[in-house]
């Protein structure tokens, strides 16, 4: 059987490997696909012998440029492009950065090996690595490094793609890269939303999203795609401190890593059941980026007092906004949004000294497949007014009991923290082991039972009286349905009043 490196060299002789493939083989580390470029004229072909050989599929992504995309049966990514210029030196000129200015032609036989995740490993000798621009050198020195000064002109999208692949590697942006970031930042919405919106994703995916986006800031970027950022940083310096309410914003985002990161050491006795719930890091990171966009707006001194009124639901409105320019799907828009309208109703709940189950009834009904995700993203916003180090140290007491409210005070800040904890685990503790009883309660009764008992046709007061049974069920006043039967006569006069 032949080799893979052979099965191309024999179906495309003339194409070369480019860009990523190799800046991840001379990291010795494993790419998502290969990328070929070749004469335009043998593209169609060379992609669709490819397919059959590999008993893939191969279709046709861009007619203008000329690039085809295989996907293999066993998973194998190929990408083939026509060669932009009159040779591969002129191709590789137009490309984003030095590190993924290079090119190898596929005669000379590189290594190629697929691994059990589908990716594959490039092996080269550097000398037969074309490469225009010392893109091997800033590959050894982990720098990215515009290919040119029209880099950012030529695609608007790879002012981001710097930051994604910076945050991937491991690399340090160049200064004169970043002053061209700074000078063409406001491009990025030339670019379509839904690739911003994928980039955005990536980065969110990989760690020190806080460095991350602190380094796009600094650039312009972040406020060129989140407009409402910017009036955060003048925004309750009073209370947050230097950088107002952006850098709180900041400090949310990376509290949110800790606790995805962690989530066993944060919650170990429902890590196991929150699992599912906490699979998409990237949504909740932009979550917590948005949750208090509406506070520069909504900010207003009362008695002396900074306060924010409504900011949650304007934030929720001007998230969506901004999310459906970025052509965000429609259940992820509904869940950050949920999110951010949503994140200050564990603070309501626990500035009650006893939380009743009615209550917790109410909260769980309301917020509905929002509760557990913000209940998430509330543990992060009440963990950013502390340090990574004391959050550590109050985990273990967050599952405690929860603290009166005098106890917390008598802790300051550190016992304010930790009371929202202790809700945020009570809640938790309601919802997974509490389900029935005050979560979903089975209901003992349905339409057909009030309608008989109490002779009233169908219709809206039905519905109501079906919600009076089901608090009434969690407070403990109903416990099977004969209660629930005997409940419904001893109220007729009020239900049918």
């Amino acid at each position: 059987m032949k080799s893979l490196q052979k099965v191309i060299f024999d179906t495309a002789p003339q194409a070369y490997y480019v860009g990523g493939i190799l800046r991840d083989g001379i990291l010795k580390r494993p790419s998502r696909d290969i990328d070929l470029a070749l004469p335009r004229s043998q593209v169609k072909d060379a992609a669709l012998k490819l397919a059959k050989i590999l008993k893939g599929s191969a279709f046709e992504m861009d007619a203008d440029f000329c690039v085809w995309h295989i996907t293999a049966k066993n998973g194998l990514q190929i990408d083939l492009s026509a060669i932009i210029g009159k040779n591969i030196k002129e191709d590789l000129k137009r490309r984003d950065f030095t590190i993924n200015a290079l090119a190898c032609p596929v005669s000379a036989l590189p290594s190629l090996k697929q691994k059990s995740d589908g990716k594959i490993l490039l092996t080269a000798a550097l000398n037969n690595i074309l490469d225009i621009n010392d893109g091997i050198k800033d590959i050894k020195n982990k720098i990215i490094r515009a290919n040119s000064k029209n880099v950012f002109k030529e695609d608007s999208l790879r002012l981001l793609r710097a930051y994604r692949t910076a945050a991937e590697l491991g690399f340090t942006i160049d200064k004169n890269t970043i002053s061209l970031i700074k000078k063409d930042a406001a491009m990025i919405n030339d670019s379509a939303g839904e690739r911003i919106q994928e980039e955005l994703k990536r980065i969110f995916k990989c760690k020190g999203s806080k460095q991350n986006l602190a380094d796009m800031d600094k650039s312009a970027l972040l406020a060129a795609i989140f407009p409402p950022l910017e009036k955060q940083k003048n925004c309750a310096r009073v209370y947050y401190g230097k950088g107002g309410v952006f850098a709180h914003t900041l400090n949310v985002v990376d509290r949110m890593e800790f606790l995805l990161g962690d989530l066993k050491k944060v919650f170990p006795k429902y890590y196991k059941k929150l699992l599912p719930f906490a699979q998409d890091a990237a949504l909740y990171k932009t979550a917590a980026l948005l949750h208090d966009i509406a506070k520069p707006k909504t900010a207003k001194m009362l008695k002396g007092r900074l306060r924010f009124f409504h900011h949650e639901e304007r934030g929720a409105e001007m998230a969506r906004h901004l999310l459906k320019k970025l052509r965000y799907s429609s259940s992820d828009t509904r869940v950050i949004c949920n999110m951010i309208k949503y994140h200050l109703r564990p603070s309501n709940l626990s500035s009650n000294e006893i939380i009743t189950s009615r209550g917790v009834y109410n909260f769980f009904k309301e917020l509905g497949e929002a509760a557990i995700p913000m209940l998430l993203m509330c543990w992060a916003d009440y963990a950013s007014y502390i340090t990574v180090a004391q959050a550590k140290r109050l985990i273990k007491q967050s599952s405690k009991p929860i603290m009166t409210l005098e106890e917390g005070k008598k802790r300051g800040a550190l016992g304010k923290t930790l009371r929202h904890m202790q809700v945020v685990n009570f809640l938790f503790d309601k919802y997974f082991n509490d389900t029935e009883k005050v979560v979903l309660p089975r209901r003992f009764i349905d339409g057909n039972d009030i309608m008989s008992v109490l002779k009233i046709p169908s219709g809206k007061k039905v519905g109501e009286i079906l919600e009076a049974a089901a608090v009434a069920q969690v407070e403990g006043k109903i416990a099977d349905r004969e209660q629930a039967l005997a409940w419904l006569l001893e109220n007729k006069k009020i239900f049918k009043s």
